[in-house]
């Protein structure tokens, strides 16, 4: 079943998963495409050409422009902002450009982080509140900062990886003792036995 407030407003051929709960002035536009158990806060905008994986909460104050893509369990905080432009200008009309930006599964975008268009967030990367990201992020990565530079990493659960940003070693989450490897720069989890 899906819960839409009196106040929202869904367009026709939009497509929304079940168990989805749309909340106060939401307005998600005909062509958008929401999966399951999502939730969509205060004040959100989706626009036509967006996909939004299962389990997916979009906080308070957030618009969803054309050519965003949130894979599974994204998490969108309060007032974080995405582009879809970038180069934009009042008088130019740049529709044709749109940048196409992806959200792997298990992503956190904090309060106020904005997110320019063309980019890639990898899997369970956590971006800071307030932080600009302007580049691909690797996966598990933590970002923070104007413009988001790397400084450490995040386990699956969201706790903070005692690893260096480069080069080797290995870590548990201090949560749920998942094991995490880093080599070369990038950290993948390891699978349970």
């Amino acid at each position: 079943m899906i819960s839409v407030h009196d106040s929202a407003i869904v367009d026709e051929g939009a497509r929304i998963g079940s168990d989805t709960r749309i909340w106060h002035w939401v307005h998600v536009c005909s062509g958008a495409q929401i999966g399951e158990r999502c939730s969509l806060g205060q004040n959100v905008f989706v626009g036509n050409r967006v996909v939004i994986g299962d389990d997916v909460k979009i906080q308070n104050n957030v618009s969803i422009y054309d050519n965003v893509t949130l894979e599974d369990g994204v998490f969108c905080g309060p007032s974080m902002v995405f582009t879809n432009v970038y180069n934009p200008r009042a008088y130019v009309e740049r529709k044709t450009q749109y940048r196409d930006t992806l959200v792997r599964t298990g992503a956190t975008l904090g309060a106020n982080s904005t997110i320019i268009c063309g980019v890639t967030i990898g899997t369970f990367a956590f971006i800071a509140a307030g932080a600009v990201v302007r580049s691909d992020v690797p996966d598990f990565a933590l970002m923070v900062g104007v413009p988001a530079r790397q400084v450490g990493w995040m386990s699956a659960f969201g706790e903070r990886l005692p690893l260096p940003v480069s080069g080797n070693g290995q870590a548990e989450c201090p949560h749920t003792g998942e094991h995490y490897v880093l080599e070369d720069s990038s950290v993948r989890r390891e699978k349970q036995t």
